[in-house]
């Protein structure tokens, strides 16, 4: 819902969450459906899961089925054993099922390779989410002819709505940035809408201090040639969709509150934005810039 809100959709009630795992009869549809039996079925860390799961997963063609903190079903397999694109196939009849009282905001394939215990996730996760429950500063850009070009997992939050162009997922930040960069080199009229997941995926949930440093100096790098390559009427924004502290006990997002920074030729300079009470002021934003409603 975060980056549902940084669009505008601002979400009146939580979407529903498995502290417990996903009671029985959803656990007997999702195995009729898949015609394989389950494991798992509690919160759990990704790299923990496959860990603890995967050995049994590849004796037995059971499919890893966890979630977390979040409103997530999430689906892990070893590709040498369930191809990504079935594993995606499982994950779309996941979506038809998971629906309504138990509509989750995210279906997640996880594949992984490797051996036990080294098993790895790969960088081909896919995300099925929920259709957009609102209009969103996307559809208002496209209504009026503008791109709209996702890089990262945009596309795939927003289930493809209001998007005219996306790259697909990054291999990590490094690569999205690149992915950013050519982009910039275009001549477009629109938004260029970026996730780079590293920081919450690969670090922030890992707790691992010392990477999260190393690729926020690596993104820093970037982001100068960035803002060297920026044109008279280009606006930058930079903002997160949740807190994932590094240093923070446990392995779940960390506050809501997140920072907000604003750049461009245009843009005045040392000013207090305040704290806002919504994401959304970045979609109106977006929005009132193109005189897009």
């Amino acid at each position: 819902t975060g980056h549902w809100e940084m669009a505008g959709i601002v979400s009146s009630a939580p979407m529903p969450t498995y502290p417990n795992g996903f009671p029985p009869e959803i656990i007997e549809q999702l195995e009729a459906a898949f015609g394989r039996k389950i494991l798992c079925n509690k919160p759990y860390s990704g790299t923990e899961v496959i860990h603890d799961y995967g050995q049994e997963h590849e004796e037995t063609g059971a499919l890893i089925v966890y979630t977390s903190a979040d409103s997530v079903l999430q689906i892990a397999a070893h590709e040498e054993h369930v191809s990504v694109e079935q594993l995606y196939d499982y994950c779309r009849q996941a979506r038809e099922i998971m629906h309504g009282k138990h509509g989750v905001g995210r279906i997640i394939a996880r594949p992984f390779v490797g051996a036990y215990p080294n098993y790895t996730r790969t960088p081909r996760r896919h995300d099925f989410s929920l259709d957009p429950t609102g209009d969103t500063m996307m559809d208002a850009l496209v209504r009026q002819g503008h791109e709209v070009i996702a890089v990262g997992k945009i596309s795939d939050i927003f289930a493809g709505r209001g998007i005219t162009r996306s790259t697909g997922v990054n291999e990590s930040n490094a690569d999205g940035m690149e992915k950013t960069l050519c982009i910039q080199q275009e001549d477009f009229t629109g938004l260029c809408f970026v996730n780079l997941v590293d920081f919450d995926m690969t670090y922030g949930h890992r707790r691992d201090i010392a990477g999260y440093a190393r690729a926020t100096t690596e993104f820093d790098v970037q982001l100068g040639t960035f803002m060297e390559h920026m044109r008279e009427d280009d606006v930058l924004m930079i903002t997160a969709d949740h807190g994932c502290d590094p240093g923070a006990p446990g392995t779940d997002h960390t506050r809501e509150y997140v920072p907000l920074l604003v750049y461009g030729a245009q843009i005045r300079k040392g000013v207090n934005l305040g704290t806002y009470p919504t994401f959304a002021m970045i979609g109106a934003t977006v929005s009132d810039m193109f005189g897009a409603g």
